[in-house]
């Protein structure tokens, strides 16, 4: 079974390697059992660090820039992902495939307009996918990292997806962050994908109808679900502005009726991204979070800010169906 790790934050790589590789022997794994790296950084990160840890397990890594973290003294981050064996390596190990999902690196250019960028990157991830024999319809889940000021231009990437995408889109989250992973690139996408038939799943939203993503899909036994921001689904109103314990309880709920829809199940992971107005109150949330979510493992970052201003955090969840 796959077991997702919590983000490991610190001051530097060689530090925060550490503490994940004593992390990872408690959970009863090794290095030769990761299945994908995720790197949060707020600037470029000195080779090195990983390397030593993989000690030549070859993985996919996602690099996600970003802010920063609630602890003001973190400069860098690590979440791993493991599976018995290191599931299946692909292309060399620069895919891996593990129960239900495939993990595949982040992927960015330099070169293009903003809406050409992000057709660039769904091509990339489709050419990786064909060395699992998959396509672009595998994919459960995007996310895009773009800077604040590409906000007006966001739309654009709507077309590419709905050209490229579906007939079950993915679930989806966007998130802005100013430190871009290269200069001259102003998208960054992360993506999972599915084996087997994927089924999408919708509490009754008709906002979804009309969109390129969908609240959650299903590979097998995981449901893997879009970001989560304090929004009413019918009216299309950001909720509870200024209030981030209230907009916490609120996309709480939406998660666990998305859940619903798909069955019971537990949630495994939360990766969370917090606004800079929002970090210092971020750490009152913990004990709401680990009364609803106990078997979560939990990755927290800082961004530059969401594509709605009035959001102060959004969630994206994943979970195991019973």
């Amino acid at each position: 079974m796959t077991t997702y790790l919590p983000g490991i934050a610190g001051p530097d790589p060689a530090t925060v390697y550490a503490s994940a590789a004593r992390h990872l022997a408690d959970a009863g794994f090794g290095p030769g059992d990761v299945v994908h790296v995720a790197e949060y950084v707020t600037a470029t990160a000195p080779p090195g660090a990983r390397e030593r840890f993989l000690d030549g397990h070859r993985v996919p890594v996602s690099v996600v820039p970003v802010a920063g973290f609630p602890d003001p003294g973190h400069r860098f981050a690590v979440e791993l992902t493991a599976h018995p064996g290191g599931g299946e390596a692909i292309a060399g190990g620069l895919l891996r495939a593990a129960g239900d999902l495939v993990h595949l690196p982040s992927v960015h250019t330099t070169t293009g307009a903003f809406r050409d960028q992000y057709r660039w990157c769904l091509v990339r991830l489709g050419e990786l996918l064909q060395a699992a024999g998959l396509g672009l319809d595998a994919l459960v889940r995007t996310t895009d990292f773009t800077a604040t000021t590409t906000r007006a231009e966001y739309p654009r990437c709507g077309r590419p997806r709905r050209d490229l995408l579906g007939p079950v889109f993915p679930g989806a989250a966007g998130i802005l962050v100013d430190n871009p992973v290269e200069a001259g690139a102003m998208v960054s996408i992360d993506a999972l994908a599915g084996r087997g038939p994927l089924r999408s799943f919708n509490p009754g939203w008709d906002r979804y109808d009309t969109l390129t993503y969908v609240p959650g899909v299903v590979a097998g036994e995981t449901l893997v679900m879009s970001g989560f921001g304090a929004l009413d689904p019918e009216t299309q109103l950001a909720l509870h502005e200024g209030d981030l314990l209230m907009q916490a309880h609120y996309l709480y709920d939406s998660v666990d009726l998305v859940l619903q829809a798909a069955g019971r199940g537990t949630v495994t992971r939360l990766l969370e991204y917090v606004t800079p107005a929002a970090a210092a109150d971020y750490p009152k949330l913990a004990a709401v979070r680990a009364e609803r979510y106990p078997d979560a493992a939990v990755t927290s970052v800082v961004c530059s800010a969401l594509l709605r201003p009035e959001f102060l955090i959004e969630v994206v969840p994943t979970a195991v169906l019973a």
